[in-house]
């Protein structure tokens, strides 16, 4: 039996995660069981690019008795932009999803090594072989892993300071890289039987016209919801993309964008609920269905932010 859509919007659902498969601190099970001691009853994992951890976070997301979705976090080119779309609920095993995924990964090595050698020309040396050292995958080497060893370096307070310093776009360290279309990623979520989320889209350096533009090209391409409380917006921006998202006609998300314990503005599962009258995303998921029947077995698990 579906929640009513009141139990669905007050689940502590955390559906934005990383773990050091791409570029998070913790491994894929210690993520899992993290969101399960903060409360979370419906938990996806969502690196970049990639889906070799989901099976290690599925067995603990049910050891811990929570509701799991497999998820993976495609990067996207549009308008000028790096653009996230998260696919949410895919078949990991799906051929097309694993092939674009592929494809989408190449490259990355070779852009590092740009950054590498940008950075040395800026005063920074050994970046690229100090980056190596903070990912759990080296096929996976991205821009908060030169962030890592720029701080352990002592050169910057923090990852934020490292990405406003050396990292963002007219910063010595910026490498610009061309990812997967926003239709291909689509296709490939679609392909593996997912649900497509626009990820963080307070983020992006979009006008209201250009924002609005790549919302209608996702809807129109079959993306079926937008994060609306996420770990990446201010509290102010929960209504503006709340507005959005019935204007659009989307389901929302919800999800901390989680990194590391000691990374990002936000824990595991400490955002407030969606707010009414949002559909959720997981609305009609047998897996929420199944974390809303454990969580009145339970007690009250909502988030306290």
């Amino acid at each position: 039996m579906m929640p009513s859509p009141d139990a669905a919007r007050a689940l502590n659902a955390d559906l934005h995660s990383h773990s050091r498969v791409s570029d998070g601190v913790l491994a894929p099970a210690e993520v899992a069981r993290r969101a399960a001691s903060q409360g979370v009853r419906l938990f996806a994992l969502t690196d970049h690019d990639e889906v070799a951890g989901l099976s290690e976070a599925r067995a603990a997301a049910f050891a811990a008795g929570m509701a799991f979705v497999p998820g993976v976090e495609i990067s996207v080119s549009w308008g000028g932009e790096t653009i996230h779309v998260l696919g949410l609920r895919v078949d990991f095993a799906c051929e097309a999803l694993i092939a674009g995924l592929a494809r989408t990964r190449a490259g990355r090595d070779a852009r590092a090594r740009e950054m590498g050698e940008a950075l040395a020309r800026a005063g920074v040396p050994g970046a690229y072989e100090g980056a190596l050292r903070y990912a759990g995958n080296p096929a996976l080497v991205s821009r908060t892993h030169f962030a890592r060893f720029i701080v352990a370096q002592g050169r910057c307070a923090d990852v934020r300071e490292v990405f406003r310093h050396y990292l963002s776009e007219g910063r010595p360290g910026f490498v610009p890289h061309r990812w997967a279309a926003l239709g291909d990623a689509l296709a490939w979520i679609r392909a593996a039987g997912g649900t497509a989320v626009l990820a963080h889209p307070g983020r992006y350096r979009l006008g209201d016209n250009a924002l609005h533009a790549l919302i209608g090209e996702f809807r129109d391409g079959g993306g079926e919801a937008i994060e609306v409380v996420c770990g990446s917006h201010a509290r102010q921006q929960y209504r503006r993309f709340a507005e959005i998202a019935l204007e659009f006609g989307l389901r929302a998300s919800r999800g901390s964008d989680f990194h590391g314990p000691d990374e990002g503005h936000v824990e595991l599962g400490r955002l407030p609920p969606l707010p009414a009258p949002l559909v959720p995303v997981w609305a009609d998921w047998p897996e929420a269905a199944q974390a809303v029947a454990r969580t009145a077995a339970g007690g009250r698990t909502l988030a306290s932010a």
